[in-house]
């Protein structure tokens, strides 16, 4: 096409330009939108801590997505489609107003971070370290760290300000290293995120799921895709420290009969194309963060919150359950029960419970008072707002 014609000469003769620049100008309104609803968000909340009202109404929330669903009907918009858009719309500006309201309360809460995660960038780690900054800090500093251990320690050190470590998945469960250190830490839990798991089927350009040999993948993708990978007996399995290792390592070999599991968003990163994804035995695949640090926070009892302890209760029958009948009689809800060993004293062990509600509360505080009286050992791992904030 010769040079001199012109971008308007080629939209005349093109009508798919005209249409594309005509959804461009749309996106742009559509942002201009999001933005200036995120600003009344700034507004509501401002409003809500005058007011001491809760964040949440979930009510509310619920009512809104039925009502836009019923509107996006009469535009033939697929429900689904509206109620995912809804509920990322709205878990961003709960996101927002918990930001600050939280740093409203804890005055002396950074603006910018150094953060520590587990593997290179480009792994699931990376990713909710990532995104878990986007909504608590205006600029970060990222650091890779090779083991669980190193991130405890990096920022038991001061080498870093936060860490951001997975501690369950709900498909391959608990990460028993993870609640390991947790037993012998000083650091604080202050946060959590839970990030959907879609693993992919990664490789380079010229490849394609019949000339695939080699796959590599941190054990744990391997054991949450089980059933797909025995569709592929001739595979040969090689494990990596992390996702992230395994796709430099696909991009080192630059072949087109090996391929890595791990995330898109790595891949992207690493020049890698997606052969297939979401693929994992449980389609709801989900990995729940949780953040340390080596102070706590106090958290708004405007916001939802958990409470995580640590206690030993005795030997004797029935030590557990007598625990566990303290929390019932405050009406307090468990949402996560493990038990771990304690190294060194054979037969004995930890119990790691997460509990709905802020610390600061009346009811958790005569709970724990009691729980103090007849464990052995009781211990507040932290207090953080809750991510369940879609529903």
């Amino acid at each position: 096409m010769p040079s001199f014609f012109s971008r308007n000469s080629l939209m005349s003769h093109n009508p798919l330009l005209t249409l594309r620049d005509k959804i461009t100008a749309l996106d742009k309104q559509l942002l201009q939108l999001i933005a200036q609803r995120r600003e009344l968000s700034t507004q509501v909340v401002n409003t809500k801590i005058k007011a001491n009202i809760p964040v949440r109404d979930i009510e509310r929330e619920r009512l809104l997505v039925k009502t836009l669903i019923e509107e996006g009907n009469q535009f033939s918009l697929d429900e689904l489609f509206v109620k995912r858009l809804y509920q990322i719309i709205i878990e961003d500006s709960v996101l927002l107003q918990q930001r600050i309201l939280q740093q409203q309360l804890n005055q002396n809460a950074v603006k910018s971070a150094k953060i520590a995660f587990l593997g290179p960038k480009g792994s699931y780690s990376h990713s909710a370290m990532r995104r878990y900054a986007a909504n608590h800090f205006d600029h970060i500093e990222e650091s890779s760290c090779s083991s669980f251990k190193d991130i405890f320690e990096s920022v038991d050190k001061g080498l870093v300000d936060y860490g951001v470590v997975p501690i369950e998945n709900s498909s391959s469960g608990s990460i028993n290293e993870v609640y390991d250190l947790l037993q012998k830490t000083n650091l604080h839990i202050i946060g959590e995120i839970s990030l959907f798991i879609d693993h992919c089927i990664l490789a380079n350009n010229q490849a394609s799921l019949a000339k695939i040999e080699t796959v590599y993948s941190h054990p744990q993708p391997f054991q949450q895709c089980t059933n797909f990978i025995d569709k592929y007996p001739n595979w040969k399995i090689i494990y990596c420290d992390s996702t992230s290792s395994a796709m430099q390592t696909v991009v080192d070999l630059n072949q087109d009969n090996v391929a890595a599991i791990g995330n898109k968003d790595g891949g992207e990163l690493y020049g890698l194309q997606v052969l297939e994804h979401n693929f994992a035995n449980q389609k709801e695949n989900i990995t729940r963060f949780i953040i340390l640090s080596r102070e706590a926070i106090e958290v708004s009892q405007q916001i939802s919150a958990k409470t995580t302890i640590l206690m030993k209760t005795g030997q004797q029958a029935g030590a557990l359950v007598d625990a566990l009948l303290v929390l019932r009689n405050h009406n307090i809800v468990i949402t996560k029960l493990e038990s771990r060993p304690i190294h060194g004293n054979p037969w004995e062990e930890m119990f790691y419970v997460d509990l709905q509600g802020n610390i600061e509360s009346v009811v958790m505080q005569q709970a724990l008072k009691e729980l103090s009286s007849i464990t052995l050992f009781t211990k507040v791992l932290g207090c953080y707002p809750s991510d369940n904030v879609t529903q």
